[in-house]
């Protein structure tokens, strides 16, 4: 079975915030979540780089394109990793109502997400 059109390794960068005026700068270091906290918002990063961790082992780390902290929004539980800025980093921060307009405003953008969360469990399950 093929692949959604469009939607593959060569569209895992988002671009639909590459214009947003919005973003909040983080310096390198600045832990913007941690494991097993409440989570509210996603997070599109413009530039830099922000380390994934679960359980002290960074597992992945995110950068121009990427978005991370997404599971908050589609389900309601605590984060499942820590999230810490590797290099200075531009980010726009995506609440639950905003991700919903996107959702139902521009349904290409639930592949890009789905395509995203797809490829990282994939290769967490090669690593197993």
């Amino acid at each position: 079975m093929g692949r959604a059109a469009g939607v593959g390794a060569s569209c895992m960068k988002i671009r639909l915030f590459e214009n947003s005026s919005d973003f909040v700068v983080f310096p390198a270091g600045y832990a913007i979540f941690h494991e097993g906290e409440p989570g509210d918002r996603m997070y599109a990063v413009l530039s830099g780089e922000v380390d994934i961790s679960v359980r002290g082992t960074v597992i992945e780390t995110v950068e121009a394109g990427g978005i991370f902290g997404e599971m908050a929004l589609v389900e309601d539980r605590p984060r499942s990793a820590t999230a810490v800025v590797k290099s200075e980093a531009k980010l726009v921060p995506v609440d639950r109502t905003r991700f919903l307009f996107m959702v139902q405003q521009t349904p290409f953008f639930s592949l890009q997400v789905l395509a995203i969360v797809s490829a990282r469990l994939r290769r967490l399950v090669d690593r197993v």
